[in-house]
């Protein structure tokens, strides 16, 4: 893809909920979820139809597996210790620890359309024309929030991984990381943690 993602520093007195909403006004016509990771407000390119469908084939592979919860286009929202927002993060898929409460739909609510980020074990991101989103913000983002497993499909450098055991130095998200990568080349199987099944990372390589 061509296009570059939209993106807005946000003023701390400016609730990054709102702004969103803004932004997805404002950015295109076509149905656009903006996100707000590290401070700067995103709105991303359309993604290709071969990242579409590499993510739900993801998704099935999952479900086949067992893992019902796995889905995707949910909006999560990560909250500093005072409260307010540190991120709002829409995954290409992810798999839920929990079907939705009634307190997370009362959190939904009272957020603007955003679940709490505490409801994800599992979080998987597939890159486009803003890889570095993926693979700098987001993974730290993640891994500040204590999501236990972020898995990449980085089609840019060609390789999937596994990022799992995220750590969080001292109180700065920017720092946070993920301890161990579990790396393969796209094309090869990439093994992740129980009870998750081995991925066929085939259909994101081309003919």
């Amino acid at each position: 893809m061509s296009a570059e993602p939209i993106m807005e520093t946000v003023m701390p007195q400016v609730d990054p909920i709102d702004l969103l909403i803004a932004f997805e006004k404002a950015a295109s016509p076509m149905p656009i979820r903006a996100e707000y990771i590290e401070g700067t407000g995103i709105v991303p390119p359309q993604a290709d139809r071969r990242h579409n469908l590499g993510a739900a084939k993801l998704i099935v592979q999952f479900h086949l597996a067992g893992i019902d919860s796995a889905a995707a286009g949910d909006g999560f929202r990560a909250a500093h210790p005072d409260g307010r927002t540190m991120a709002l993060v829409v995954p290409d898929f992810s798999v839920c620890r929990r079907e939705p409460t009634e307190l997370d739909e009362s959190y939904r609510k009272v957020h603007g359309g955003w679940y709490p980020i505490d409801m994800l074990a599992l979080v998987g991101e597939v890159t486009s024309a803003n890889h570095e989103t993926d693979t700098g913000p987001k993974f730290r983002t993640y891994a500040a929030a204590g999501v236990p497993v972020y898995v990449l499909i980085d089609r840019h450098s060609k390789t999937a991984h596994c990022y799992t055991d995220p750590v969080l130095p001292g109180d700065d998200p920017t720092e946070a990381y993920y301890a161990t990568d579990t790396k393969v080349d796209l094309g090869e199987p990439l093994p992740l943690p129980a009870p998750y099944p081995t991925l066929d990372t085939a259909p994101f390589v081309r003919d």
